[in-house]
């Protein structure tokens, strides 16, 4: 037999996609479009409706940029089609690009009821399953002309500068960017049609066939067999006449699809997904109108398709469609009720897990949970967290507490260096809690079911032979859209095919718990999940960052004044008020918006909301302090507020108490050489006539901090062009050249700081430099008028220490990173995250850098001539990347870092709290004793809340601090009548006893890094 097998595949490859799929809908008649445009925000539906309309035909341009257009469909079925599918194929000009990234449509019926959606691969709207003939159709389309930011399957760079993510002011032609006035598309096909049925199963058997022979060795006797069924099937098709001769060809191929697949063949669940983010090349708002579209879709395909299952992942989008599309949210809630529509993935929003404060991850699973438990009455077991960018070792312990089981995510399969071991596999954090854990093989939170995409799933499975199952989320996704009815055609003929695996449609429940029975004892990786790519994202959008970390410590503030007010002086405490203002901080903390990834619009909103919430959380601390003071009881006399766990200055943590007068600043002295000195007798800092520390002396020590020869508070600027993805990544050349900032405009004194001014090309920082009276910490503070291009800021500390690894916060606790490169993992780990501080140390010894806002750290170590070791640590302070914002970072910024000198572990851990949560002063007299307080230093009170159910008891969430074991006692400022402790959601963690409430306080032991949170219910005071 002659070899006619690239004949074969490439005859099937052009008749597939040049003759059969566009007979899916060959007879057709053009329909009367009429449209009007809405430019700026969205018009509700019925105005959208209700527009005044005017004729519009295919070929016209329509959609400036970030506007509405709303088309009017209308028809008339043909006498001769009745009895026929009838289909409307509404083309409205996408492009060939993913669903999401550009323009989409929502079509609704003249009463406003959503249909289902558009995009670019889902064009089809179904007018009558079996048409009468002569009836009229009207259907409306509102549709976002989302200008395309980025395109994934552009022929170069996809990451080219664009302004336009940035709607302010509206596009200017003059600012580079397209005119507001500018379409951006031009209408295409708008037909009704019939719809062949059989020729559409035709095309979807040949497209299965052909995916999977493909995949086939070319050798192998299935892919012959396939490839034969397919000739054969091509040599029936009348290409004049493919309706007719469709079922044919169908005949000849089914024998090759009833053959069942090996009975030891790889089994696949299949979960319907729509990866849709919160905000990354679009706004918030239109979040809400994408999350209306892909429900819209997927509900529809639901009636059709008993079998489907869609799992939706974050509760804000949801809580949304409730709040400002209900007509669209009660599909959701009639599809939730049949089992198809499956809330998912416990979290109220994808968070970025590396830059969220513990609280706030806590608040993202009660959030999350607590919606779903709410409406839909189902507790979620699964954290579903695809797309972000590294994942902290505290979360394992944060999914048990939360009752969670098992684990989901993708972006692993990402990294650049070291291929992830396993895709099944227990991970275990840093307290010890281990969650079962899933990494799709298929590479992708976005996949199609294609031939590629399963036979990908099956050879790239790292766990074959005690495991045998993996799970495909499919669906289009990043904007949205979802899985597709041409994706269901080939779940349902991958169910049971020879040479596949099997393919079976199901919820993320049912493959967890037969992954787990199957592979119960999976291996087991211990500490964070690493991100070998997207480090960038540490250090991009430093504004967003900080409004972040504000608003953390302000929402920790607010709860706990709040508190102790309604519980010492019976004031009203401000649930909805914090209710709402977390849902705000937890918003933007989205995997795309917190690393600073997103255009320039979400960006400015995000900064926006940080700074109203900042304002409102203000004054509820305000308020709440003003009552805890008191009046005064002599002119200037004033109370000091402690808001950090730690005590202070002789204030409590946690509570306030009359101070006479503040802690004073070290005062600055001249030194040698033109440079000056500070001096507390604890530490002394030298700065030399260039404003560098050229010495920080450990004074109770005799220890010099810094190494020979080496200069500390070294900014040094790189060059930051990362091969791609701009404001996410930081490639490891960036190293490669450097420029030391050394020069200095002006080194002065300015009360008792050292002021250094510094300028470098179009750049200008300012820097005070001040020490107090008894701390070993140097504070820096740099105000910056940023004007770099594609350039990274770093401030250096070259250390006289021989660490071997650094210790950096994380939430509820901090993990060590090798110093060196041994291996190819420590290599890439190159850029690592830190949250209020980074400690190094040699046994006896140790230094910190605390900081306000500063998440991108790097350490690295070198042997010096006299065979001592400097270990250098480097906070990235500021970026400026291009893409997708041109104008990211651009301007004044101020930030705040310090020098802790002679630190261990527990000084760092006090340090950081204390540089972030600064002392409250308020005119009164009364002291405030604290609620709550611990008597053992390494647990930390986290913290302090009432009850979110109302019913007055108090919260209070500690945790172990140093990796130790502790033993410590809970003492309460307010009679307590019961003690238990309790899950994330403030429920009973089961068979978990009362606490004993005893006159020592209330006893909670500690393994390393555990976190407890304890629910106290008040002895209610005597009248």
């Amino acid at each position: 037999m002659h070899d006619d097998r690239t004949l074969t595949e490439n005859r099937l490859a052009r008749v597939l996609e040049l003759r059969l799929r566009p007979a899916v809908h060959v007879r057709s008649l053009p329909l009367e479009v009429s449209a009007h445009h809405v430019p700026g925000e969205p018009v509700p539906v019925p105005d959208g409706i209700a527009g005044p309309y005017r004729p519009i035909a295919p070929g016209a341009s329509w959609g400036p940029a970030w506007s509405t257009t709303w088309f009017r469909v209308r028809g008339t079925v043909p006498q001769d089609w009745a009895g026929e599918r009838v289909e409307a194929v509404l083309d409205l000009g996408f492009g060939a690009t993913q669903p999401g990234f550009s323009a989409e449509g929502l079509v609704y019926r003249p009463d406003g009821t959503p249909v289902k959606a558009l995009n670019p691969r889902n064009t089809w709207l179904l007018i009558a399953e079996r048409a009468q003939g002569g009836e009229d159709f009207e259907f409306h389309i509102e549709a976002a002309a989302n200008p395309l930011i980025f395109d994934p399957d552009a022929a170069g760079d996809p990451f080219v500068p664009t302004r336009a993510g940035d709607v302010a002011p509206w596009l200017r032609a003059e600012a580079g960017g397209t005119s507001a006035d500018t379409p951006l598309y031009r209408l295409r096909r708008m037909d009704a049609a019939v719809f062949d049925e059989t020729v559409w199963e035709l095309v979807q058997d040949l497209d299965v066939l052909s995916g999977l022979m493909r995949q086939l060795p070319e050798d192998s006797s299935r892919r012959h067999q396939i490839r034969h069924a397919v000739g054969r099937a091509l040599d029936v098709i009348d290409l004049q006449d493919i309706g007719g001769t469709a079922g044919r060809a169908r005949a000849l191929l089914a024998p090759v699809l009833a053959a069942p697949a090996h009975a030891g063949a790889h089994r696949i669940s299949a979960i319907g997904h729509a990866h849709i983010d919160t905000a990354w090349l679009w706004p918030v708002r239109e979040t809400v109108r994408k999350a209306a579209r892909t429900v819209s879709n997927v509900t529809a395909l639901m009636d059709d398709h008993p079998d489907f299952r869609f799992v939706m992942s974050q509760a804000q989008q949801l809580a949304w469609l409730k709040e400002e599309r209900p007509e669209v949210y009660s599909r959701v809630l009639e599809k939730a009720a049949t089992g198809q529509f499956l809330p998912t993935g416990s979290l109220w929003v994808e968070p970025d897990t590396n830059l969220s404060g513990g609280e706030s991850l806590v608040r993202q699973f009660v959030h999350g949970k607590r919606f779903y438990l709410e409406e839909f009455g189902v507790e979620t077991r699964d954290m579903w967290l695809p797309d972000t960018f590294g994942y902290n070792a505290a979360l394992p312990q944060l999914m048990k507490l939360a009752g969670i089981d098992w684990f989901l995510t993708q972006k692993i399969s990402w990294n650049t260096t070291n291929a992830f071991p396993h895709h099944t596999f227990w991970w275990e954090g840093i307290d010890g809690s281990r969650v079962f854990s899933h990494f799709p093989p298929v590479d992708s939170y976005n996949g199609d079911l294609s031939g590629a995409d399963i036979a990908h799933t099956e050879r790239n499975f790292r766990d074959k032979g005690p495991a045998n199952r993996s799970l495909v989320p499919f669906g289009y996704g990043d904007g949205g859209g979802g899985p597709t009815r041409e994706m269901l055609a080939r779940a349902h003929r991958l169910a049971d095919l020879e040479g596949s695996a099997k393919v079976h449609m199901e919820s993320p429940a049912d493959f967890f718990a037969q992954a787990h029975e199957e592979y119960a004892d999976a291996p087991v990786w211990v500490g964070e999940l690493y991100l070998e790519l997207h480090r960038g994202t540490l250090t991009s959008q430093l504004a967003t960052k900080q409004g972040n970390r504000r608003c953390e410590h302000l929402l920790r503030e607010a709860e706990l004044w709040s508190a102790t007010a309604t519980v010492l002086l019976g004031d009203p405490y401000p649930y909805a008020a914090l209710d709402r203002l977390w849902k705000t901080v937890l918003l933007h903390q989205f995997h795309d918006i917190l690393p600073g990834s997103s255009i320039a619009w979400v960006h400015r909103e995000t900064e926006e909301a940080h700074e109203q919430a900042a304002r409102e959380l203000e004054l509820l601390v305000e308020t709440a302090l003003r009552r805890l003071a008191g009046p005064p009881d002599a002119p200037g006399s004033s109370i000091v507020f402690n808001a950090a766990p730690h005590t202070r200055d002789g204030v409590p943590a946690l509570g306030g108490t009359p101070r006479a007068a503040a802690p004073r600043v070290t005062p600055v002295r001249e030194g040698d050489d033109g440079g000056y000195v500070l001096d507390n007798g604890l530490v002394r800092i030298t700065v030399d006539a260039r404003g560098l520390i050229t010495s920080a002396y450990d004074l109770s020590a005799g220890r010099e901090a810094l190494a020979p020869g080496a200069v500390g508070n070294l900014l040094q600027l790189h060059q930051d062009f990362p091969n791609q993805w701009d404001a996410w990544d930081l490639d490891a050349f960036y190293r490669n050249t450097v420029q030391d900032l050394t020069e200095a405009d002006q080194v002065t004194v300015r009360g008792d700081a050292v002021e250094i001014v510094r300028s470098f090309n179009r750049s200008r920082i300012r820097q005070l430099l001040t020490l107090r009276e008894g701390t070993r910490r140097l504070d820096i503070e740099t105000t910056i008028d940023w004007r770099e291009r594609e350039k990274i800021l770093k401030a250096a500390f070259p250390f006289d220490l021989r660490a071997d690894h650094s210790t950096s916060e994380i939430p509820f606790g901090h993990v060590q990173r090798p110093t060196h490169s041994n291996t190819s993992w420590d290599d890439a780990r190159f850029e690592v995250c830190a949250h209020r501080f980074l400690h190094l140390a040699e046994p006896g010894w140790g230094a910190a850098l605390v900081n306000d806002s500063t998440y991108g750290h790097d350490v690295t170590r070198d042997v010096r001539p006299d065979g001592g070791t400097t270990t250098t640590a480097r906070l990235s302070l500021l970026r400026a990347p291009l893409f997708p914002d041109p104008e990211a970072d651009q301007g004044a910024h101020r930030l705040r870092y310090g020098l802790v000198v002679g630190a261990d572990i527990a000084d760092a851990v006090r340090e950081g709290y204390a540089f972030n949560l600064a002392e409250r002063t308020v005119a009164g007299a009364a002291a405030v004793p604290p609620l709550v307080e611990v008597d053992h230093d390494a647990v930390v009170i986290e913290a302090v809340k009432l009850a979110d159910d109302g019913s007055g008891d108090l919260i209070v969430r500690l945790y172990e601090s140093l990796g130790g074991r502790a033993a410590a006692h809970l003492r309460t400022g307010f009679p307590v009548t019961t003690a238990l402790t309790t899950d994330l959601l403030e429920r009973p963690l089961a068979d978990a006893p009362h606490l004993p409430v005893t006159d020592a306080g209330i006893p909670v032991a500690l393994r390393p890094f555990q976190i407890v949170t304890v629910r106290l219910t008040r002895r209610p005071l005597s009248p």
